[in-house]
């Protein structure tokens, strides 16, 4: 039976590795982290103390880190997943990283006779949480195939966006739009307290208009609106996002000011210690630096 390696249970690695392991795939895993190991090894999976461990033992390897970086030193580094893999194994990135780093990868990978596919993930944790996840996977026909039973243990929305490269640069364009519409939901929920308009009659009059979007109707109720604001996506990794997305729109010579604009209010709620708050709390950083009251919906009545 396939034995299928992890690297990186954070806050999205960790259901999706443990999703694996209900759904009876053989794990090893391995975090900087150990509690998240050990929780996974009540899972029957097995830990391994290194990234070479975890790569010499297993025929495809995923990978699920912070930021390119990470991903750089943990696949292709001397210790990392390239150098110690089996000939004809698969690496599977499931990070949020920019295209250059994953073309990278992939013919790092291909010079080392293993594939590589890349398989960012949309939607949110609690999402991965009850195996909900999208994936955009770029990837040859062949080697899709070979990640799909992974990726349909993982999630329910699957899309091969086409060959390797093509996840990852269909993430930076679907996280431009979800991220950037914090930004605007913030100015927008700011602007309604200002003017003393009840939050409720505000969203209300917003959903049947096509100003409407997903994060205003469907993430911030669950979220900040209910005084919720601990990390499911944090404001640091959506600055990420958007530093990897200006950055590559600046390589491919695509103007983004707004993207850009909003990078600069990420940056701005960063300073001010919301870093690690959930990236809905862009509402809150926003009317805090208006000296606006947070905005917040009342209890439902029972």
């Amino acid at each position: 039976m396939t034995m299928t390696g992890f690297v990186g249970l954070g806050r999205m690695g960790r259901p999706m590795a443990s999703n694996l392991c209900r759904k009876g795939f053989r794990l090893v895993v391995h975090d900087v982290n150990p509690a998240p190991v050990r929780e996974l090894e009540l899972l029957q999976a097995r830990a391994a103390g290194t990234v070479a461990e975890v790569a010499g033992a297993s025929d495809i390897i995923v990978t699920m880190l912070p930021n390119p970086a990470v991903v750089e030193q943990v696949v292709a580094g001397p210790s990392g997943v390239l150098a110690h893999a089996k000939r004809g194994s698969l690496v599977m990135d499931m990070s949020t990283v920019d295209p250059l780093t994953t073309d990278r990868l992939v013919a790092a990978a291909r010079a080392k006779g293993l594939a590589f596919v890349d398989a960012p993930v949309g939607r949110l944790a609690s999402h991965a949480d009850r195996g909900e996840s999208l994936f955009m996977v770029g990837a040859e026909d062949e080697d899709f195939q070979r990640v799909k039973p992974l990726l349909e243990a993982m999630g329910n929305t699957i899309h091969h966006c086409g060959g390797p490269g093509t996840g990852t640069r269909t993430k930076l364009v679907n996280n431009f739009l979800a991220v950037v519409s914090c930004q605007l939901n913030a100015e927008a929920l700011a602007l309604s307290q200002k003017f003393g308009l009840t939050l409720e009659k505000t969203l209300e009059v917003i959903y049947g208009t096509t100003a409407f979007n997903g994060q205003l109707k469907i993430a911030w109720p669950a979220k900040v609106l209910a005084g919720d604001i601990d990390p499911g996506f944090t404001i640091d990794l959506a600055h990420k996002d958007l530093s990897l997305i200006v950055e590559a729109a600046n390589a491919a010579k695509v103007p983004m000011p707004l993207a850009a604009a909003a990078r600069e209010a990420f940056s701005s709620a960063r300073s001010r210690g919301f870093g690690l708050k959930d990236f809905s709390a862009m509402a809150n950083a926003h009317c805090e630096l208006a000296g606006i009251e947070k905005p917040r919906l009342k209890p439902a009545r029972t």
